[in-house]
């Protein structure tokens, strides 16, 4: 079996607001090992994005432990989880989250800059991962002169660039129309049989079923798990 990428143990997340106790995650374990894709399903408000924010290094649980590529998040300073999230993560948003004023190329290349990565190194990165979600030929434009589902395609590459150790994609498909949902889950699905480990959150069960596991959350907690068979 290969070895975990994500390992939460107990993981709880409780936000105070006036005085009231809000538990968006109630004692979640999880395992995911290195190239598995897996969806988290479950209704609106049941804590999936809240779990998401966790795994992404965007939020910290309250409680419980965290491994992510074998090593502790718990106790890493803003700094060091930042760093971590540049290299070791990719994100894929449901609104794209492009740079409206920056060039397709500039948009996939920016996170590599952060690194610090040298021009030439930018560049072949970058020209790669466009390539790879069918996009190269766009480089040069701006987000407001691509399709919504040009503009996915885009934000995957920039999650791409990076070469994370996982994708993390919110919804991927949420502002898309089906025939643009059903090409970037297809593009997803190419990534993952090229080794890529893919966590996506979902409310649509015809999307979670291109991952090979779904995690059902209702009210924070993990209520089943089943393993898709039909590809």
């Amino acid at each position: 079996m290969s070895e975990s990428l994500i390992k939460l143990e107990g993981v709880t997340k409780v936000f105070l607001t006036d005085e009231v106790e809000t538990h968006a995650l109630s004692g979640i374990h999880m395992d995911i090992k290195k190239g598995e894709y897996v969806s988290i399903a479950g209704p609106s408000g049941c804590g999936k994005s809240t779990l998401l924010s966790i795994l992404g290094l965007l939020d910290s649980p309250t409680d419980g432990s965290y491994v992510l590529n074998g090593r502790p998040v718990q106790g890493l300073s803003l700094p060091e989880r930042a760093r971590i999230r540049n290299r070791e993560i990719g994100f894929i948003f449901q609104s794209f989250n492009l740079i409206g004023d920056l060039t397709v190329f500039e948009n996939v290349e920016l996170p590599l800059t952060y690194r610090g990565m040298p021009a030439a190194e930018r560049k072949a990165a970058a020209t790669e991962a466009l390539e790879k979600v069918g996009m190269g030929h766009r480089a040069k434009h701006l987000p407001s002169q691509l399709s919504g589902g040009q503009q996915q395609r885009v934000a995957v590459a920039r999650a791409l660039a990076g070469k994370p150790a996982v994708l993390l994609a919110d919804e991927p498909t949420g502002n898309l129309d089906s025939k643009n949902g059903d090409s970037v889950m297809q593009l997803l699905a190419e990534l993952h049989k090229g080794g890529a480990t893919i966590v996506m959150v979902t409310h649509d069960t015809r999307f979670a079923r291109h991952a090979d596991r779904t995690i059902h959350i209702f009210d924070g907690r993990v209520v089943q798990e089943q393993v898709e068979t039909a590809h």
